[in-house]
């Protein structure tokens, strides 16, 4: 769906860096160097992006069905 704006688990602040680090994934840069640069240190803020899947464009079609 949509990242959270914060981690699950400590509560720290991720949304702001999720945009960055989609961008640089799709040019093909390793994840795990992206996450280091954005300085992403905790392993349960990193599963966050890492296992984070973008439905909300598919979502919003069915959405769109709905209305006609």
């Amino acid at each position: 769906m949509i990242i959270p704006v914060r981690c699950f688990t400590c509560g720290a602040l991720i949304g702001d860096k999720w945009l960055e680090y989609a961008r640089r994934v799709k040019q093909g840069e390793d994840p795990k160097r992206v996450l280091d640069d954005l300085e992403v240190k905790r392993y349960c803020c990193r599963r966050m992006f890492l296992s984070h899947v973008e439905l909300i464009d598919e979502i919003l079609l069915y959405e769109e069905a709905e209305e006609e």
